[in-house]
């Protein structure tokens, strides 16, 4: 479970400080799939990031798994996002130079996971997410769908229990975001819990679970359909109606 309790967060930008976050209480049933939706500048990203343990709280206190995030060591915080949490980000991050295997090994590398297995879960990934046949190419040489597919796979190389998605179809064409939103669905379906950031309507209206968040509140927690880990997820809904 992720909860949180009366976070903010707060930017020293300049003279006057900017609050990204104000007052935050949300609990997230492992296994669940949230959308959590509102316009730029309202603080769904900086959320994000404090769920992923990319940025900490101002105050107040987040718990994963029960467990005080503040309570954590830097090392044991990077242990943390490296095995247990996996990130979708919308502009890809992947790096140029580097082919789409070495992209999604690259998690299995910070943990000194040994080349040969490196390789052969990375392929692994990407066979899962229909991109072995591209696994050699260089992330220029492939279509913006299948750099967020390469993507995906990385999050998903160090099988982590909770997968978080930014924006993750805001470069892509309809087509090819209901593809990505059915990938995230699969991965939900097999009891991870996975947590989407997005202002596009269309994800939030099949989600069963909504948050909406503006100035830094959630203004709106909205849940309905089948209990955690059972339930259709955005992707799986917008794969449908597009079927």
């Amino acid at each position: 479970m992720l909860r949180l309790r009366d976070v903010h967060k707060v930017y020293d930008v300049g003279t006057a400080p900017v609050r990204a976050l104000r007052g935050i209480d949300l609990e997230i049933e492992s296994g669940e799939s949230v959308v959590v939706m509102g316009p730029s500048g309202s603080g769904k990203t900086t959320l994000l990031e404090i769920l992923g343990c990319l940025s900490t709280p101002s105050s107040g206190r987040y718990e994963l798994a029960g467990e005080p995030v503040e309570s954590y060591s830097a090392d044991a915080l990077a242990r943390v996002r490296g095995e247990q949490i996996g990130f979708v980000f919308q502009s890809f991050n992947l790096l140029p130079r580097s082919t789409l295997v070495e992209n999604v090994e690259l998690p299995l590398g910070y943990r000194r996971v040994p080349r040969r297995e490196r390789r052969a879960r990375a392929l692994a990934a990407l066979e899962r997410v229909g991109l072995a046949h591209r696994a050699d190419h260089l992330p220029g040489a492939v279509s913006g769908g299948e750099r967020q597919r390469a993507a995906v796979a990385r999050a998903l190389v160090n099988r982590p229990s909770l997968v978080l998605a930014d924006e993750p179809t805001g470069n892509l064409d309809t087509r090819t975001g209901e593809e990505i939103l059915a990938l995230l669905a699969e991965i939900h379906g097999e009891g991870n819990t996975v947590v989407v950031v997005t202002h596009d309507p269309r994800i939030g209206e099949a989600a069963a679970r909504r948050l909406w968040i503006r100035d830094g509140r959630i203004e709106r927690d909205e849940r309905r359909g089948p209990s955690p880990g059972r339930g259709a997820t955005a992707g799986e809904d917008a794969h449908a109606s597009a079927s």
